[in-house]
């Protein structure tokens, strides 16, 4: 439980509506299960980052940054220290000829679209996937052929001592959902595009012609947080776990995906514990069949 002091202190940075108590995680992660986090902040800018980053470090109280928790498991248990959440609260987009500036808490849907209005092709591949921008650069995020590398220009991110500095495209190490902020504690704060003119129409074409085969492929009618394991080399997760029988192996209300067995969706009042016994259960079973190790692309949060 946090102190009312570290409460009272937060209210000196940000405004009391935008500071949440013993706030359900299940309601900030497409995942939609979680306990409770001790304290969740909505961050409105840098500055207050760099404010209520400093602070938490001066008097040792855990972080941890949020976007759209569509690549997060929080633990049943929930999170003891405090959550920035830099969603709609920073999530200015701006367009300037070619370059699109966006705060990290920007979709990446609504980037897409706003990419399409201004007749800037390249980013259609991203238009389907919910997650922020902040966290779409941290795992280099990607589909259908397109990942950000492609596309980044430059990020702009928060580093320990509470600088902000500018990361080139060249000094990102982007790799498969990989990049330098997953092996360092930055926080992004702003993304710029570079993209390509192109025919509105024809861009618009595109990203329908994606949300179509998203649409059939992927299940979206359930929560989940995506592919739940990274493309193992030479394999595809889904074909693995689909050829070790495990097609709609359940474990409480967590199941693996019928119409694609590479996500785990929560089918109905699942557990983070659920998911989590089923993700191991999928890892023991894909490793005795075929000697492979599946490693989990979603990120932890909390004891399991």
């Amino acid at each position: 439980m946090i102190s009312k002091s570290v409460v009272e202190a937060l209210e000196k940075f940000v405004q009391a509506e935008n500071i949440h108590i013993q706030e359900s995680m299940a309601a900030h992660t497409t995942f939609r299960v979680g306990g409770p986090a001790d304290c969740l902040v909505e961050i409105e800018n840098e500055i207050q980052l760099q404010r209520v980053q400093n602070y938490l470090q001066q008097v040792g109280v855990p972080y941890f940054v949020l976007g759209n928790g569509s690549n997060l498991l929080v633990s049943d248990k929930g999170y003891r220290g405090v959550i920035l959440q830099i969603g709609r609260r920073m999530s200015q987009i701006k367009v300037t000829g070619k370059l699109i500036v966006a705060q990290a808490g920007a979709l990446l849907s609504q980037v897409a679209k706003e990419a399409m209005k201004h007749g800037l092709a390249g980013m259609e591949f991203a238009s389907g996937i919910p997650g922020t921008v902040g966290g779409a650069v941290v795992m280099n995020a990607g589909a259908y052929d397109g990942e950000m590398r492609q596309i980044v220009k430059e990020v702009t991110v928060l580093n320990q001592e509470n600088e902000l500095m500018k990361l080139e495209n060249e000094t990102m190490e982007f790799g498969y959902r990989t990049s330098v902020i997953k092996n360092h504690p930055f926080i992004v704060t702003e993304v710029v595009f570079v993209l390509q003119p192109g025919e509105q129409e024809d861009i618009k074409a595109r990203m329908d012609e994606l949300a179509v085969k998203r649409r059939e492929k992927q299940p979206l009618e359930y929560p989940s947080a995506g592919s739940t394991f990274k493309r193992p080399e030479g394999h595809f997760a889904g074909k693995l776990i689909m050829d070790a029988g495990l097609r709609g192996y359940q474990v409480g209300g967590a199941q693996v995906s019928e119409k694609h067995c590479g996500f785990i969706v929560n089918a109905g009042n699942a557990t983070a514990d659920d998911v989590m016994q089923l993700i191991r259960e999928v890892k023991t079973c894909v490793k005795e069949q075929f000697e492979v190790d599946l490693e989990p692309e979603v990120v932890f949060l909390g004891d399991f």
